[in-house]
């Protein structure tokens, strides 16, 4: 079983202890998701690197815990969608190597369409 499996099993049983999957369609997983990774984007809004450097030294623990809910909830909406994420994130990591191949990407943030 992979890692993965695995963390996704966790956060299925935290669902499923709670009776919560009777609440749980593809609209709202997906608003949750998206507020989730709100808040962890706000601990960045309006700080310049120096900034995000210091803060990340006293609210790194605040900071990995929004992370950990945004990834709690993209494990739930691949389960409830029948999605192997896996498998997902490997296939679109072989379509983005050929979208951004090495020697036209390499050092660049165009986008594939500007390379």
């Amino acid at each position: 079983m992979s890692d993965i499996k695995k963390m996704q099993d966790l956060v299925i049983q935290f669902r499923d202890n709670r009776d919560w999957k009777q609440f749980h369609n593809p609209k709202d997983l997906a608003i949750s998701l998206v507020l989730e990774s709100a808040e962890f984007m706000e601990h960045f809004q309006w700080k310049s690197d120096e900034e995000i450097s210091a803060y990340l030294k006293d609210k790194k623990n605040s900071v990995s815990d929004e992370l950990a809910d945004v990834f709690y909830w993209v494990l739930l909406i691949a389960n409830d969608l029948d999605i192997d994420i896996d498998s997902a994130l490997r296939n679109k990591i072989k379509k983005n190597e050929a979208k951004y191949p090495v020697k036209k990407a390499k050092g660049k943030h165009s986008k594939y369409t500007e390379l």
